[in-house]
């Protein structure tokens, strides 16, 4: 089985003493695709080196996440705007709603959401959503700039039925997570009742480790972990669900 991990973090300083070696554990555990959503400016060049340097498996994405939205954002979407316009990526993101750690700059990050929306058309690429506390805020963000044009993926899904059926209905896919296999996770309740050419996988790392690895670093090679838990959930063959989340996220991605 061949897997892609649609969202993950492998650029983070918390694999500088590994990096090699976990990608040498995805790609044994059959995860040949990662994608790499970015931060902010901080981490536009760790992400850019290690496309370099897996160029095969690692594809880039530019974008300006929630939680770096401050009182300058206009000006990290400069820059944003100058890497779109001076090299291909496979996506719009990580950008988003959070509304966790603090509510104080909701109205800073909706205008960055929206710009970044507006991007995603202009360049016709899909746009990873982080949702966090906040899913109700940005899919009105979303419709409001839905063209008929716009797709992209609910990152890190793990709403109510009620909610995924809206992001489908946006013409987005959900991308499940290590919550998928906690106890208390709610996509039991959730997934049966979607279509497998609705999602995708991922893993987020280093963060939502799936069981048996909760509350340690995540990784790529623990994908199987998600992926397991869903053809579970589905009734479906593992292989049958590698598949076609494998075919999703080339297809939404252009890979």
């Amino acid at each position: 089985m061949q897997l892609t991990d649609s969202h993950a973090h492998l650029y983070s300083t918390q694999f500088e003493a590994d990096r090699a070696e976990a990608l040498a554990r995805a790609t044994a555990a059959g995860v040949r695709t990662i994608l790499l959503p970015n931060i902010d400016h901080t981490s536009i060049e760790p992400m850019l080196a290690l496309e370099a340097q897996a160029p095969t498996n690692c594809h880039a994405m530019m974008g300006l996440h929630p939680c770096s939205v401050t009182k300058d954002f206009e000006q990290q979407l400069y820059e944003v705007e100058s890497w779109l316009s001076r090299r291909p990526f496979v996506g719009i993101g990580e950008c988003g709603i959070d509304l966790y750690w603090d509510k104080s700059m909701l109205a800073e990050q909706q205008q960055a959401l929206r710009i970044q929306l507006e991007l995603a058309r202009h360049h016709r690429q899909p746009i990873v959503l982080h949702t966090r506390n906040a899913f109700a805020e940005t899919a009105a963000l979303v419709q409001e700039a839905q063209d008929g044009t716009l797709r992209g993926v609910f990152h890190c899904f793990s709403g109510s039925l009620a909610e995924a059926e809206q992001a489908i209905a946006l013409g987005f896919k959900l991308g499940i997570g290590g919550v998928v296999t906690f106890k208390n996770g709610g996509l039991d309740k959730v997934l049966p009742n979607i279509g497998l050419e609705h999602l995708l996988l991922e893993t987020d790392c280093p963060y939502l480790a799936p069981v048996p690895y909760r509350g340690r670093r995540n990784e790529p090679a623990y994908l199987p972990l998600v992926l397991h838990r869903v053809a579970e959930l589905l009734g479906q063959d593992p292989a049958a669900v590698a598949a076609a989340t494998t075919a999703n996220a080339a297809a939404l991605f252009s890979l």
